[in-house]
């Protein structure tokens, strides 16, 4: 875990002296193998350094400097003996290293409900009868520059001011203070970042005749610009030029897509920035970095709690592997200015960042993401817009809906703004809060709030308590590694990981134990199957960066874990880490279940917060409700909230918190998956009415199921069709078929192929049958209970992280009756020998699950010829019983079951 808010000791090993001052990391570092160093020095107060606080450096020697218009910080060039003398005096905060920062690196605006947002006639009517847009709202773009001479951002119309303010301290001849150019029509000259993220906040897609348009077209955007190499003092520069300009251009936003690693310390000069911007009523937006998915990766100046933090999620909902991610459980405290503050390291939001198109510079650079732009972009628009990833694309999304938002109330804190993003979050499936803070954004809830105080929140995971609970402890592993790249066998372990375990982080500090070499040190762990796990080498990596991976959900046996050098270059160190292990050590709200079948998976719904208990209890053997079924939905399918902005009230059969589960289930555009709004919600009204206490049945279920995937377009291809189930490589049909409700046929057949929901099977055999003969049935009217519940939704994670739309029906029963595939021998006891046929080149998956769905290994896992292929499955470490072995195509899945003596 990191030590967070750490005063680190200054030694100036030349003169042997120890003196106690706020210094990050990197400079001591620095210092010690350097005779001057880009230094930021941070003064006690309010506004820029004083005379007598500048009188301090020329005391100490300093001559030349460069200081804020509205912040206590001035930048310098300075010795060791310098820093130490500046470090003993009282009016000094902190001094830091002006080091080098990272930029992190169809339309989304559909996703978050920004499309819907501006074509909702209740809110335009709100707000003076025009679409929410960002009308009035400044909105600073504090990163590589913007190329005001693209049309969608053109300098002199809504590009309001482009500002060019880099700062060299190597060129400084006096004590100045900063300087920057105004109008500067093209400032991006080097990256195209910065052109890409203000297109993302405000662009009005006047080259593409409004398709790309952003977030908020109407706001009044400003460009600050430092180039492609971006330091913390020009950083800096961007908040004092808004906090020297907010009232002559509105600025009640600023955009930061780059970051660092580290520890977060409130006395850091750019989180000082950040609390000043905060406190005069700027929403700070700050990029979470892309260095995940490993824990323990977020950047340090997106954890202050006074800014919001953007991780990154792709077009169907889900988190970006490459999101960093926070540490589970950790927090804080700490007074500044006499104010206490608490602190989560978490992100506090995810927007889409993944693919993103925006704006391209018309200038110097020639080709950002070329692959993906001809996939995605058409022809007459390539030479305006481009295609990037990263969370950096997340950010401006997220700046320009704190835009919306304060068009609607200016009088909006910046406080106000964070917490009406978290409460109108929608829920991400099988992710925690340290992962993806409140969920994914929903500009629509989040504007609709402001101009009626809807209640919304009460169904946002990270904020609501819960009634069942399965607890963890974290068993730690320290180890220390005698690292040599010429003797790899030693530079790796093994170590046990228990069945049941919830998590695994394995974590080691570049640098070894003296922190003095600066080994890029790269982390590798293998599960038991061989699959690799990687932390990663961040951009720019540094002496002072840690390293760590998380896994959730890792698979129990024996793990391998490795350190190595980057792309093989170190040196002989000893290399000190720990693994973590968060392991199941009780339960609360579950003291009803003990011998339920359902057990097991009822705990492994409860954990991933698909399912919840009733009353401090689980009540297994009861019905469903519907009402429980629609807060269920919202807690772990990725249901969207929702209020109809008319004022009206759908349902009279529902009150409090109900009508908030109601609304959003059964409006249009429920799951985020339908990124367009276009689909029905996903559950239904019963005779006009929602029914919060009748019972759910099983085609609800598999409707709700199936809808909240966004497959609604090919349950409709399937209705009326015959309804099957695959079985031993055939195609069994549904003999109850008749009684499923017209129009529900679909949505059962695709619950079936995608193992969402089981079918029921009997046997026949007349006297003189040589077989028996397998009949299928669904019982679409048979109520479901919680524990039924519990056992079925915990299949849904991984058709919700695959968001492969189901095969044509036509196709698949075609290709399945080509299909063989068996075990032998089965039943078995020790290994067995699984075969499947292919009757075409395709890639394959060949997985072995238990009877919950839960995954036991993956045998296959790649692309295979036409033809019949066998494989090997060692069951000698498995409990004895029933198992699946499912072998699945991009046309095809076959599940059989496999018995384990």
């Amino acid at each position: 875990m990191k030590k967070h808010l750490t005063v680190f000791a200054l030694i100036l090993m030349a003169h042997g002296l120890f003196a106690q001052v706020t210094v990050d990391r990197a400079l001591s570092n620095v210092l010690k193998s350097s005779s001057v160093a880009q230094v930021v020095v941070t003064f006690y107060g309010d506004e820029a350094p004083s005379a007598n606080q500048l009188s301090l450096l020329q005391q100490v020697g300093i001559t030349k400097a460069i200081t804020m218009r509205a912040l206590p910080i001035a930048g310098m060039l300075a010795t060791a003996d310098q820093v130490d003398a500046l470090a003993k005096r009282p009016e000094v905060k902190s001094i830091f290293l002006n080091k080098q920062l990272t930029y992190f690196n169809f339309n989304d605006t559909h996703l978050t409900g920004v499309k819907r947002l501006r074509a909702d006639k209740e809110m335009t009517a709100r707000n003076n009868g025009l679409p929410v847009s960002g009308r009035g709202i400044g909105v600073l773009i504090n990163d590589s520059g913007v190329d005001g001479t693209h049309d969608d951002i053109k300098l002199g119309t809504h590009l309001v001011q482009n500002v060019l303010g880099s700062t060299n301290l190597n060129s400084l001849d006096a004590m100045l203070p900063v300087t920057y150019v105004e109008g500067v029509p093209n400032t991006d000259n080097n990256s195209g970042h910065g052109t890409h993220c203000t297109g993302t906040v405000g662009s009005n897609g006047a080259r593409s005749s409004g398709k790309y348009e952003g977030v908020a077209p109407g706001a009044s955007l400003l460009g600050y610009g430092s180039g492609a190499a971006l330091l913390v003092l020009d950083a800096i520069g961007g908040f004092d030029y808004a906090l020297t300009h907010q009232y002559q251009y509105n600025i009640r936003v600023i955009s930061n897509s780059f970051g660092t690693s580290g520890d977060f310390d409130p006395t850091d000069p750019l989180n000082v920035a950040t609390k000043k911007a905060y406190d005069r009523g700027m929403v700070v937006v700050f990029a979470a970095g892309n260095e995940g998915p490993g824990a323990d990766t977020h950047n340090p100046y997106a954890i202050a709690p006074w800014v919001i933090s953007v991780g990154a999620g792709d077009k169907d909902g889900k988190l970006a592997d490459f999101s960093s991610r926070g540490v589970k459980g950790e927090s804080g405290t700490f007074t500044i200015d006499g104010e206490t503050w608490s602190f989560k390291n978490e992100p506090v939001i995810v927007a889409p960042g993944v693919d993103v198109i925006s704006t391209r510079v018309i200038g110097p650079v020639a080709s950002l993401g070329a692959d993906a732009d001809a996939a995605t972009i058409d022809p007459a628009h390539l030479p305006f817009y481009t295609t990037m990833s990263g969370t950096s694309m997340a950010t401006p999304h997220v700046a320009g809906i704190a835009a919306l938002m304060l068009e609607a109330r200016p009088s909006l804190s910046p406080a106000q703004v964070r917490q009406i993003i978290q409460k109108t979050a929608t829920n991400m499936p099988g992710r925690e809060s340290w992962e993806v803070g409140a969920g994914y954004v929903n500009a629509y809830a989040a504007v609709d709030h402001i101009f009626r105080s809807s209640t919304f929140g009460a169904t946002v995971n990270s904020s609501r308590s819960f009634v069942s609970n399965v607890n963890s402890r974290a068993v730690v592993q320290n180890f220390t590694v005698d690292f040599n790249p010429l003797l790899p066998a030693n530079n790796q372990f093994t170590f046990s990981v228990a069945p049941g375990t919830n998590s695994l982080e394995a974590k080691i500090i570049a640098g070894g134990v003296s922190g003095e070499t600066g080994n890029a040190i790269n982390l590798i762990m293998f599960d038991p199957e061989g699959k690799q796990y990687r932390s990663g080498i961040p951009v720019a990596f540094a002496l002072y960066q840690d390293r760590s991976l998380a896994v959730a959900s890792p698979i129990a046996g024996t793990w391998t874990l490795k350190v190595d050098g980057l792309s093989g270059v170190a040196i002989p160190e000893k290399v000190k880490g720990n693994i973590t292990q968060q392991l199941i050590s009780g339960t609360t709200g579950l003291g009803d279940i003990a011998g339920n079948p359902a057990e097991a998976s009822i705990k492994m719904a409860v954990s991933s917060r698909l399912v919840d208990g009733l009353n401090g209890a689980f009540k297994p053997k009861d019905l469903l409700k519907r009402i429980q079924l629609a807060d269920y939905l919202l807690m772990g399918q990725a249901i969207r909230q929702y209020f109809p902005t008319n004022g009206s009230k759908t349902f009279s059969d529902v009150s409090g918190n109900d009508i908030l589960l109601a609304e959003s289930v059964s409006a249009k555009g429920a799951a985020l998956r339908d990124r367009e709004h276009q689909y029905k919600g996903v559950m239904l009204p019963v005779n006009g009415q929602f029914a919060p206490s009748a019972s759910v049945d099983r085609v609800t279920l598999a409707y709700a199921l199936v809808q909240g995937l966004g497959f609604q377009q090919y349950a409709e291809e399937r209705n009326g069709k015959a309804v099957t189930v695959q079985v031993d490589g055939k195609n069994i049909p549904i003999e109850d078929a008749s009684t499923i409700p017209a129009g529900m046929e679909g949505y059962v057949s695709i619950a079936l192929d995608l193992n969402l929901i089981n079918a029921y099977y009997t046997l026949t055999q007349g006297p003189f049958d040589l077989k028996p003969t397998l009949h299928a049935t669904f019982k679409p009217r048979q109520y479901v209970t919680r524990a039924d519940f519990a056992v079925i939704v915990t299949r849904t994670f991984s058709q919700w992280e695959d968001a492969t739309p189901p095969p044509a029906q036509a196709r698949m029963a075609a290709e399945i009756i080509t299909r063989e595939a068996g075990a032998y021998p089965n039943p078995f006891s020790g290994s067995t020998t699984i075969s499947y046929s292919l009757p075409q080149d395709e890639f394959v998956r060949v997985e072995v699950q238990d009877i919950t769905g839960r995954k036991v290994k993956t045998l296959v896992n790649e692309q295979k010829s036409a033809g019949k292929h066998e494989v090997q499955f060692d069951g000698s470490a498995l409990p004895s019983g029933t198992y699946l072995f499912n072998v699945t195509t991009g046309t095809t899945i076959t599940s059989k079951r496999l018995v384990v003596k």
